[in-house]
């Protein structure tokens, strides 16, 4: 690998359960995140990251807050974000917190801006879906400016303008890695080459090889860009348990419920036990013993040239006690074994034999 491969964890905040099998309250859940991310930590991962989400169940509405708290909890994990919906944040608001959680973190934020999977944040802020990609596009060129560039003018459709604006407080000379967040658009690969940001594939379902052409263009896109070869992440879900067998089932216990209502409002398939198999097999659940999990990630960071993968660990109702036995075996068993094989070169397929031919 050209640089250090990293594992993160994400969170979208989703309301976990207690030994009693009961719901935490909102408050809890919050708590609960930031002694999440103090246990990341603790077993060595790279990166927790916070999602942002406007809907029932989920507590991650205010990420640059949480994430200032968790900085004051830990010293040494990196503090990002699995989505920042730029869309619908103002550009030199989210410069202002993130800047403020650098500092305060010792220059550990990091962020991933996308233009939302899902949409809640327009009509709560305002927004007209009806200009979704025009709302990226130029509040992505203001950010990128403000933190490239010491003193801004500028002007546009989505926001006052600014002229010569310098903000405060700075962030590092050239801001704070910012990835781009791409759930299979390649409009939205070749715009983040065009800017110069790293690349985060949100593979939520079916094989995550289909996306390799994106890996492909996007490196082919930098190029032209004359932009230097930069990183690309992985975002997926899943649970780790000390066998696959225990592993399996209580994902699915959860995961199934929460599919069923995806397939309602979204138009995914109907959640069943082969499709789910299929998922964790071959598919994009991380899901089963430290051992299955680091296999498959290795294998998929070869393949699609990942310098980052980020699990997101937490689904809706999952016990407490699951989610922090995931961060433990993560931390401890994947993330080691993970270095091991990447570190190992890369074994020659076998040769084919003529009867395939």
């Amino acid at each position: 690998m050209d640089r250090p491969f990293e594992l993160g964890l994400n969170s979208f905040g989703e309301v976990a359960t207690n030994a009693r099998g009961k719901d935490l309250s909102d408050a809890d859940t919050v708590r609960l995140l930031v002694e999440e991310a103090k246990l990341a930590e603790s077993v060595g991962l790279d990166v927790f990251s916070v999602g942002e989400h406007y809907r029932d169940g989920h507590m991650d509405s205010a990420a640059p807050v949480l994430l200032a708290a968790i900085a004051t909890a830990t010293e040494r994990i990196g503090l990002g974000t699995s989505v920042t919906v730029l869309s619908t944040n103002d550009p030199v608001r989210l410069y202002h917190e993130f800047a403020t959680v650098d500092a305060v973190s010792n220059g550990r934020a990091r962020l991933v801006l996308g233009r939302a999977s899902v949409t809640e944040s327009f009509p709560l802020f305002g927004y007209d879906l009806t200009d979704y990609e025009d709302l990226f596009e130029e509040k992505l060129d203001l950010f990128a400016r403000l933190m490239r560039e010491e003193r801004v003018t500028w002007k546009g459709k989505t926001r006052a303008p600014l002229i010569d604006q310098r903000l405060r407080p700075r962030m590092p000379e050239g801001g704070i890695p910012t990835w781009i967040g791409v759930g299979g658009s390649p409009q939205s690969v070749i715009r983040a080459a065009r800017f110069g940001m790293p690349l985060m594939l949100a593979v939520i379902g079916g094989r995550p090889e289909r996306f390799t052409g994106h890996v492909e263009l996007y490196f082919r896109a930098l190029e032209e860009f004359g932009q230097p070869v930069l990183p690309v992440g992985q975002h997926s879900l899943g649970l780790i348990a000390d066998n696959d067998e225990e592993a399996r089932e209580l994902w699915w216990k959860h995961w199934r419920p929460l599919v069923a209502q995806l397939s309602k409002e979204r138009g995914f398939y109907a959640p069943d036990r082969e499709r789910y198999d299929l998922e964790v097999d071959t598919g994009a659940l991380f899901v089963g013993s430290p051992e299955t999990v680091a296999q498959k990630i290795a294998r998929l960071a070869r393949t699609m040239h990942l310098s980052r993968f980020d699990l997101k660990y937490d689904i809706m109702h999952l016990p407490a006690s699951a989610r922090a036995r995931t961060i433990e075996l993560y931390g401890n068993e994947v993330a080691p074994r993970v270095r091991e094989l990447l570190a190992r070169p890369e074994e020659a397929p076998p040769a084919r034999s003529s009867a395939h031919h």
